[in-house]
């Protein structure tokens, strides 16, 4: 199996208890307004589900690495704004999303933090400050845990985006706690994530982009694994993969030292019968002069002043050809350098075609935040099965590697 599933705040009893959710508001905030609230709202169907069996809820999160950053402040001799890291603004948009008042406190531990926990009633909602205001959090201090875990009488974690850390909030706390299950979100995650992987409807065609092989070469290996049937390759990784197959790539992206890597993992996966798919062609430019030379070209025709920052209208049709054929579709990183135009084309192409096989029945799974974007750019975010809200712990998880926050939450019995 590829992964176990684990209880749900649905499987344990949380009326009239305080209980203590991990969610992920790691938002956007700019001059105090929140420019992205979408993490907010994907913890709403938790929290909804908690006030309906009267729970006293109590919201615990992160937001940016405040430390760091003091640190660096000081280093400058500049002033730190600690309140550029204050969870306050995200209490009252969820209290606007979730159409009740959100209570909130100034710090996650503490007088002021067991006074509030202490004090609120059923059917209420609670938002600690911010988790990372303390050392603590991310060394996954044992006494920093200790005093989360005394907050409340069960903990949740619905913050899947954290998972893969082992910090106080997602894994030190599940000692001090008697329950610790998984919140709706979470469970959602887990289930497309593995369920739907671990037997995916095919034919199974999997989707890498992004710059660095480095990053994907786990996740390769691990679809491999898993006999996906197609691997269709893009973004810069793909250029390590073609100069490792005597293609000219120019001064395209290359990480030379895994071009070894690269001829195997082909190897591997030519004798477990997946097909990879690289790119035909490409869009490039002159190095000597970005602005002016922007073509598409097969890749057979690069020559050594050219850079590739995207893939062509050729690759995008065949890429397009097999994610139509597709009955289960995972799709994480972008085709091209997609923060600049024109070189989103390709990425935008490739999201339109996973939305129409959506269509057509296709169940479709895309992580990654270029990814994301590009389905929201396309206007086809809503057509896709599911959108993971996880950076690294989807890949991680994709890799088969154990994300310390879900394995410490308590298995369902088989």
């Amino acid at each position: 199996m590829f992964f176990k599933m684990k209880k749900t705040l649905r499987d344990v009893d949380i009326r009239g208890k305080r209980i203590l959710v991990r969610v992920d508001f790691n938002v956007p905030i700019k001059n105090g307004e929140i420019k992205d609230d979408t993490r907010i709202r994907a913890a709403v169907p938790t929290i909804e589900y908690a006030l309906q069996q009267d729970a006293k809820v109590i919201l615990a999160s992160h937001l940016g690495r405040p430390l760091k950053e003091q640190k660096k402040a000081a280093e400058a001799g500049r002033e730190f704004n600690q309140s550029a890291f204050s969870l306050r603004t995200v209490a009252a948009r969820l209290g606007e999303l979730i159409g009740r008042n959100v209570e909130f406190v100034s710090d996650c531990v503490g007088d002021s933090a067991q006074s509030a926990c202490s004090n609120l009633a059923g059917g209420t909602v609670l938002l600690l400050e911010n988790l990372r205001f303390h050392e603590g959090e991310e060394k996954n201090d044992a006494a920093f845990a200790r005093e989360l875990g005394a907050l409340c009488e069960v903990f949740v974690n619905d913050a899947f985006g954290a998972a893969h850390r082992a910090h106080a909030s997602t894994e030190g706390i599940t000692h001090f706690v008697s329950q610790s299950v998984a919140g709706l979100l979470m469970a959602k995650e887990l289930e497309f994530l593995g369920r739907t992987l671990d037997n995916p409807l095919r034919p199974f065609v999997a989707i890498l982009g992004g710059a660095k092989v480095s990053d994907k070469i786990p996740v390769i290996e691990s679809l491999i694994k898993r006999k996906v049937d197609k691997l269709l390759i893009g973004g810069a990784m793909a250029y390590t993969f073609l100069k490792a197959n005597g293609y000219t790539v120019g001064k395209s992206l290359v990480e030379d030292e895994l071009m070894p890597k690269a001829l195997e993992t082909e190897e591997a996966a030519r004798l477990a019968g997946t097909e990879i798919i690289l790119p035909s062609d490409h869009q490039v430019v002159d190095s000597y002069d970005p602005l002016n030379s922007r073509k598409t070209i097969p890749v057979d025709f690069t020559n050594t002043g050219l850079v590739g920052l995207d893939i062509g209208t050729e690759t995008v049709e065949r890429f397009s050809a097999v994610i139509k054929g597709a009955k289960t579709i995972l799709w994480n990183g972008p085709m091209g350098m997609f923060e600049e135009e024109p070189f989103d084309q390709g990425t935008i192409g490739i999201a339109l075609a996973v939305a129409e096989a959506t269509r057509n029945g296709a169940i479709s799974i895309v992580g990654g935040g270029d990814s994301v974007a590009a389905l929201n750019k396309a206007g086809v975010g809503k057509e896709i099965t599911h959108v993971s809200t996880g950076g690294g712990a989807t890949l991680e998880f994709l890799a088969g590697t154990p994300l310390p926050g879900v394995e410490a939450l308590e298995e369902i019995q088989t």
